[in-house]
Protein backbone atom coordinates (compact mmCIF):
# COMPACT_ATOMS: atom_id res chain seq x y z
CA UNK A 1 0.00 0.00 0.00
CA UNK A 2 0.98 3.54 -0.39
CA UNK A 3 2.21 5.66 2.16
CA UNK A 4 0.25 8.62 3.30
CA UNK A 5 2.35 12.01 4.17
CA UNK A 6 2.07 11.38 8.03
CA UNK A 7 3.36 7.66 8.15
CA UNK A 8 6.49 9.26 5.57
CA UNK A 9 6.76 11.25 8.46
CA UNK A 10 6.65 9.04 11.23
CA UNK A 11 9.45 6.90 9.10
CA UNK A 12 11.51 10.05 8.95
CA UNK A 13 11.94 10.52 12.40
CA UNK A 14 12.12 7.73 13.10
CA UNK A 15 15.54 7.45 11.01
CA UNK A 16 16.43 10.47 12.57
CA UNK A 17 15.99 9.99 15.53
CA UNK A 18 17.86 5.98 15.46
CA UNK A 19 21.09 7.26 13.00
CA UNK A 20 21.27 9.88 16.47
CA UNK A 21 20.38 7.76 19.52
CA UNK A 22 21.52 4.26 18.65
CA UNK A 23 18.53 3.58 20.65
CA UNK A 24 15.23 1.43 18.66
CA UNK A 25 12.46 4.51 18.53
CA UNK A 26 9.22 4.53 20.82
CA UNK A 27 6.29 6.15 20.04
CA UNK A 28 6.34 8.28 23.02
CA UNK A 29 9.60 9.74 22.42
CA UNK A 30 8.82 10.33 18.36
CA UNK A 31 5.46 12.67 19.80
CA UNK A 32 7.96 14.25 22.21
CA UNK A 33 10.99 14.97 19.88
CA UNK A 34 8.60 15.78 16.41
CA UNK A 35 6.28 17.97 15.88
CA UNK A 36 3.71 15.38 14.27
CA UNK A 37 0.96 16.84 15.71
CA UNK A 38 -0.92 13.91 17.15
CA UNK A 39 -1.20 11.57 19.66
CA UNK A 40 1.23 8.81 20.77
CA UNK A 41 -1.87 6.18 20.13
CA UNK A 42 -1.82 7.59 15.99
CA UNK A 43 1.71 7.28 16.31
CA UNK A 44 1.76 3.60 16.97
CA UNK A 45 -0.77 3.17 14.50
CA UNK A 46 1.07 4.37 12.10
CA UNK A 47 4.30 2.31 13.02
CA UNK A 48 2.12 -0.96 13.23
CA UNK A 49 1.50 -0.14 9.20
CA UNK A 50 5.36 0.69 8.26
CA UNK A 51 6.44 -2.59 10.36
CA UNK A 52 3.71 -4.53 8.52
CA UNK A 53 5.05 -3.20 4.82
CA UNK A 54 8.70 -4.41 5.92
CA UNK A 55 10.42 -0.61 6.69
CA UNK A 56 10.72 -0.87 10.26
CA UNK A 57 11.37 -3.65 12.72
CA UNK A 58 10.89 -4.67 16.37
CA UNK A 59 15.14 -5.68 17.75
CA UNK A 60 13.80 -6.98 20.34
CA UNK A 61 10.29 -7.14 22.63
CA UNK A 62 9.30 -4.45 24.54
CA UNK A 63 11.74 -1.83 22.15
CA UNK A 64 11.14 0.39 20.08
CA UNK A 65 11.39 -0.10 16.42
CA UNK A 66 14.22 0.43 14.54
CA UNK A 67 14.29 0.87 10.44
CA UNK A 68 15.17 -2.00 8.33
CA UNK A 69 17.19 -1.82 4.59
CA UNK A 70 14.05 -1.13 3.06
CA UNK A 71 12.79 1.76 5.65
CA UNK A 72 16.15 3.23 4.70
CA UNK A 73 15.98 3.15 1.01
CA UNK A 74 11.94 4.59 1.15
CA UNK A 75 14.04 7.61 3.17
CA UNK A 76 17.03 8.19 1.21
CA UNK A 77 14.65 8.01 -1.92
CA UNK A 78 12.28 9.94 -0.60
CA UNK A 79 12.30 11.42 2.66
CA UNK A 80 15.88 12.91 2.83
CA UNK A 81 17.37 16.39 2.32
CA UNK A 82 21.05 16.18 1.22
CA UNK A 83 22.61 18.62 4.15
CA UNK A 84 24.72 21.48 2.66
CA UNK A 85 28.02 21.68 4.18
CA UNK A 86 28.87 24.73 6.63
CA UNK A 87 30.98 27.40 5.10
CA UNK A 88 33.45 26.01 8.02
CA UNK A 89 33.25 22.65 6.38
CA UNK A 90 33.65 23.92 2.99
CA UNK A 91 37.02 26.05 3.98
CA UNK A 92 38.35 23.33 6.20
CA UNK A 93 38.13 20.89 2.57
CA UNK A 94 39.45 23.68 0.78
CA UNK A 95 42.63 24.37 2.98
CA UNK A 96 42.94 20.43 3.51
CA UNK A 97 42.95 19.96 0.10
CA UNK A 98 44.89 22.78 -1.27
CA UNK A 99 48.22 21.68 0.32
CA UNK A 100 48.59 18.53 -1.44
CA UNK A 101 52.18 18.32 -3.03
CA UNK A 102 51.43 15.60 -5.72
CA UNK A 103 48.68 12.95 -6.76
CA UNK A 104 49.47 10.71 -3.90
CA UNK A 105 49.42 13.48 -1.48
CA UNK A 106 45.94 14.21 -2.87
CA UNK A 107 44.85 10.55 -2.42
CA UNK A 108 46.11 10.46 1.07
CA UNK A 109 44.68 13.68 2.03
CA UNK A 110 41.23 12.80 0.12
CA UNK A 111 40.87 9.53 1.89
CA UNK A 112 41.68 11.25 5.85
CA UNK A 113 39.29 14.18 5.33
CA UNK A 114 36.47 11.92 4.16
CA UNK A 115 37.02 9.59 7.44
CA UNK A 116 37.16 12.61 9.34
CA UNK A 117 33.99 14.41 8.44
CA UNK A 118 31.91 11.37 7.92
CA UNK A 119 33.26 8.89 10.63
CA UNK A 120 32.85 6.19 8.49
CA UNK A 121 35.19 3.79 6.60
CA UNK A 122 36.47 6.17 3.77
CA UNK A 123 37.66 4.78 0.25
CA UNK A 124 39.50 6.32 -2.92
CA UNK A 125 40.13 5.08 -6.03
CA UNK A 126 43.71 6.36 -7.21
CA UNK A 127 43.19 8.00 -10.55
CA UNK A 128 43.01 5.18 -13.00
CA UNK A 129 44.83 5.31 -16.24
CA UNK A 130 42.59 3.47 -18.40
CA UNK A 131 40.12 6.18 -18.24
CA UNK A 132 42.60 9.18 -18.33
CA UNK A 133 43.32 11.31 -21.37
CA UNK A 134 46.95 12.98 -22.61
CA UNK A 135 47.72 16.32 -21.41
CA UNK A 136 51.12 16.41 -22.89
CA UNK A 137 54.09 15.00 -23.92
CA UNK A 138 58.20 15.95 -23.37
CA UNK A 139 60.71 14.44 -25.11
CA UNK A 140 63.95 15.41 -22.83
CA UNK A 141 67.65 14.71 -24.55
CA UNK A 142 69.83 12.71 -22.14
CA UNK A 143 72.72 11.95 -24.56
CA UNK A 144 72.77 12.27 -28.82
CA UNK A 145 71.26 8.65 -28.68
CA UNK A 146 68.97 8.74 -25.60
CA UNK A 147 65.92 10.68 -24.68
CA UNK A 148 63.11 10.71 -21.74
CA UNK A 149 59.28 10.35 -22.45
CA UNK A 150 57.57 11.97 -20.17
CA UNK A 151 53.59 11.71 -20.05
CA UNK A 152 51.54 13.71 -18.90
CA UNK A 153 47.72 12.81 -18.00
CA UNK A 154 44.70 14.88 -17.26
CA UNK A 155 44.54 12.99 -14.21
CA UNK A 156 47.77 14.79 -13.20
CA UNK A 157 49.53 11.11 -13.06
CA UNK A 158 53.38 11.39 -14.84
CA UNK A 159 54.83 8.35 -16.56
CA UNK A 160 58.49 8.54 -17.36
CA UNK A 161 60.46 5.99 -19.89
CA UNK A 162 64.11 5.90 -21.29
CA UNK A 163 64.35 5.36 -25.33
CA UNK A 164 67.64 4.29 -26.98
CA UNK A 165 67.50 5.75 -30.42
CA UNK A 166 69.10 3.53 -33.38
CA UNK A 167 71.47 6.53 -33.99
CA UNK A 168 72.57 10.28 -32.76
CA UNK A 169 70.06 12.89 -33.29
CA UNK A 170 70.07 16.86 -34.12
CA UNK A 171 68.24 18.95 -31.50
CA UNK A 172 65.78 20.16 -34.34
CA UNK A 173 64.69 16.62 -34.56
CA UNK A 174 63.47 15.80 -31.40
CA UNK A 175 61.26 19.46 -31.41
CA UNK A 176 60.11 17.71 -33.98
CA UNK A 177 59.39 14.14 -32.58
CA UNK A 178 57.50 16.19 -29.61
CA UNK A 179 55.17 18.38 -32.09
CA UNK A 180 54.37 15.54 -34.12
CA UNK A 181 53.52 13.25 -31.07
CA UNK A 182 51.33 15.97 -29.10
CA UNK A 183 49.39 16.82 -32.29
CA UNK A 184 48.42 13.14 -32.90
CA UNK A 185 47.87 12.45 -28.92
CA UNK A 186 47.18 15.10 -26.72
CA UNK A 187 43.56 15.06 -25.38
CA UNK A 188 42.98 11.46 -26.62
CA UNK A 189 41.85 8.80 -24.23
CA UNK A 190 44.83 6.24 -23.41
CA UNK A 191 43.06 3.20 -24.37
CA UNK A 192 42.33 5.03 -27.90
CA UNK A 193 46.34 5.13 -28.76
CA UNK A 194 47.47 2.48 -30.38
CA UNK A 195 46.77 2.88 -33.78
CA UNK A 196 47.35 6.42 -33.27
CA UNK A 197 51.19 5.37 -32.44
CA UNK A 198 51.00 3.10 -35.27
CA UNK A 199 49.98 5.96 -37.38
CA UNK A 200 53.05 8.55 -36.13
CA UNK A 201 55.54 5.63 -37.74
CA UNK A 202 53.97 5.23 -41.13
CA UNK A 203 53.72 9.54 -41.68
CA UNK A 204 57.29 9.92 -40.67
CA UNK A 205 59.42 11.11 -42.98
CA UNK A 206 62.02 8.98 -43.73
CA UNK A 207 64.86 10.59 -41.71
CA UNK A 208 62.87 11.10 -38.47
CA UNK A 209 61.00 7.18 -39.21
CA UNK A 210 63.95 5.36 -37.13
CA UNK A 211 64.19 7.56 -34.13
CA UNK A 212 59.79 7.31 -34.28
CA UNK A 213 59.66 3.47 -34.70
CA UNK A 214 62.06 3.43 -31.48
CA UNK A 215 59.75 6.13 -29.55
CA UNK A 216 56.91 4.03 -30.78
CA UNK A 217 57.81 1.05 -28.77
CA UNK A 218 58.13 3.16 -25.16
CA UNK A 219 55.15 5.17 -26.19
CA UNK A 220 52.73 2.22 -26.45
CA UNK A 221 54.57 0.84 -23.01
CA UNK A 222 53.94 3.83 -21.58
CA UNK A 223 50.12 4.26 -23.28
CA UNK A 224 49.03 0.41 -22.82
CA UNK A 225 50.61 -0.44 -19.91
CA UNK A 226 48.36 -0.20 -17.24
CA UNK A 227 49.40 0.66 -14.16
CA UNK A 228 47.85 -1.56 -11.04
CA UNK A 229 44.88 -0.14 -9.96
CA UNK A 230 45.43 1.17 -6.21
CA UNK A 231 42.70 2.29 -3.73
CA UNK A 232 43.63 4.17 -0.37
CA UNK A 233 41.67 3.22 3.00
CA UNK A 234 41.11 5.18 5.76
CA UNK A 235 39.04 5.76 8.89
CA UNK A 236 38.44 1.53 9.62
CA UNK A 237 38.20 2.19 13.74
CA UNK A 238 35.29 3.88 13.19
CA UNK A 239 33.25 0.72 12.72
CA UNK A 240 33.83 0.15 16.04
CA UNK A 241 32.04 3.19 17.62
CA UNK A 242 28.27 1.88 16.47
CA UNK A 243 25.95 0.63 18.45
CA UNK A 244 24.92 -3.52 19.19
CA UNK A 245 22.26 -3.65 16.74
CA UNK A 246 25.50 -2.36 13.78
CA UNK A 247 26.71 -5.34 11.56
CA UNK A 248 24.65 -7.72 12.92
CA UNK A 249 26.77 -7.80 15.56
CA UNK A 250 30.05 -8.76 13.96
CA UNK A 251 32.80 -7.03 12.12
CA UNK A 252 35.09 -9.56 11.15
CA UNK A 253 32.73 -10.32 7.75
CA UNK A 254 33.53 -6.20 7.12
CA UNK A 255 36.75 -6.08 8.11
CA UNK A 256 37.57 -9.03 5.95
CA UNK A 257 35.73 -7.52 2.74
CA UNK A 258 37.81 -4.34 3.21
CA UNK A 259 41.03 -6.58 3.03
CA UNK A 260 40.04 -7.16 -0.60
CA UNK A 261 41.27 -4.37 -2.97
CA UNK A 262 39.42 -6.15 -5.87
CA UNK A 263 35.75 -5.63 -3.83
CA UNK A 264 36.63 -2.10 -3.00
CA UNK A 265 37.37 -1.34 -6.62
CA UNK A 266 34.53 -3.27 -7.72
CA UNK A 267 32.27 -1.17 -5.34
CA UNK A 268 34.06 2.54 -5.56
CA UNK A 269 35.71 2.51 -8.89
CA UNK A 270 32.25 1.85 -11.28
CA UNK A 271 30.68 4.78 -10.82
CA UNK A 272 29.16 6.97 -13.67
CA UNK A 273 29.77 10.56 -13.75
CA UNK A 274 27.98 12.92 -11.96
CA UNK A 275 26.15 9.99 -10.03
CA UNK A 276 25.97 9.15 -6.25
CA UNK A 277 25.32 5.52 -5.53
CA UNK A 278 23.73 4.17 -2.38
CA UNK A 279 23.74 0.88 -1.54
CA UNK A 280 21.77 -0.20 1.50
CA UNK A 281 22.16 -3.14 3.47
CA UNK A 282 21.17 -6.62 1.27
CA UNK A 283 21.40 -4.36 -1.95
CA UNK A 284 25.30 -5.12 -2.11
CA UNK A 285 26.56 -8.19 -4.10
CA UNK A 286 28.64 -8.85 -1.78
CA UNK A 287 27.65 -11.11 1.05
CA UNK A 288 30.41 -10.04 3.71
CA UNK A 289 28.72 -6.21 3.68
CA UNK A 290 25.06 -6.79 3.47
CA UNK A 291 25.47 -5.17 6.90
CA UNK A 292 26.78 -2.35 5.57
CA UNK A 293 25.79 0.77 3.77
CA UNK A 294 28.18 2.26 0.74
CA UNK A 295 27.96 6.00 -0.49
CA UNK A 296 30.41 6.26 -3.31
CA UNK A 297 31.05 8.70 -6.52
CA UNK A 298 33.11 9.23 -9.39
CA UNK A 299 35.25 12.01 -9.51
CA UNK A 300 37.68 13.80 -11.78
CA UNK A 301 38.42 17.11 -13.96
CA UNK A 302 35.16 18.42 -15.58
CA UNK A 303 33.29 15.73 -16.99
CA UNK A 304 35.79 12.74 -17.00
CA UNK A 305 35.81 10.29 -14.22
CA UNK A 306 39.00 8.83 -13.47
CA UNK A 307 38.33 7.31 -10.24
CA UNK A 308 35.73 6.46 -7.80
CA UNK A 309 35.45 7.57 -4.18
CA UNK A 310 33.11 7.07 -1.03
CA UNK A 311 32.16 5.84 2.53
CA UNK A 312 31.30 2.58 4.01
CA UNK A 313 29.71 2.13 7.17
CA UNK A 314 26.52 0.46 8.67
CA UNK A 315 23.06 0.86 7.31
CA UNK A 316 22.60 3.57 10.42
CA UNK A 317 24.39 6.05 8.98
CA UNK A 318 23.86 9.81 8.08
CA UNK A 319 23.17 9.91 4.69
CA UNK A 320 21.93 13.03 4.15
CA UNK A 321 25.31 14.39 5.48
CA UNK A 322 27.36 11.24 4.20
CA UNK A 323 26.19 12.20 0.37
CA UNK A 324 26.56 15.64 1.04
CA UNK A 325 30.48 15.43 1.82
CA UNK A 326 31.39 12.66 -0.52
CA UNK A 327 29.93 14.93 -3.52
CA UNK A 328 31.34 17.98 -2.12
CA UNK A 329 35.05 16.24 -1.26
CA UNK A 330 34.79 14.49 -5.33
CA UNK A 331 34.13 18.03 -6.37
CA UNK A 332 36.80 19.51 -4.69
CA UNK A 333 39.39 16.80 -5.55
CA UNK A 334 38.16 17.44 -9.69
CA UNK A 335 39.05 21.01 -9.62
CA UNK A 336 42.11 20.54 -7.83
CA UNK A 337 42.99 17.62 -11.09
CA UNK A 338 41.50 20.29 -13.82
CA UNK A 339 43.85 23.11 -12.01
CA UNK A 340 47.51 20.61 -11.72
Amino acid sequence: MALDERKLEVLRAIVEDYVATQEPVGSKALVERHNLRVSPATVRNDMAVLEEEGYIRQPHTSAGRVPTDAGYRLFVDKLSRVKPLSPAERRAIERFLIGAIDLDDVVHRTVRLLAQLTRQVAVVQYPSLSRASVRHFELVPISTTRLMVVMIAETGRVEQRLVDLPGPILADDVTELRQRINEKLVGKRLVDTPPLVLALVEESVPSLRPPMTALSTVLLETLVERAEERIALAGTANLARGGLLDFQGSLRPILEALEEEVILLKLFGEVEPSMTRVRIGDENEIEDLRSASIVATGYGPGSIVVGGMGVLGPTRMDYPGNIATVRAVARYVGDLLGQS
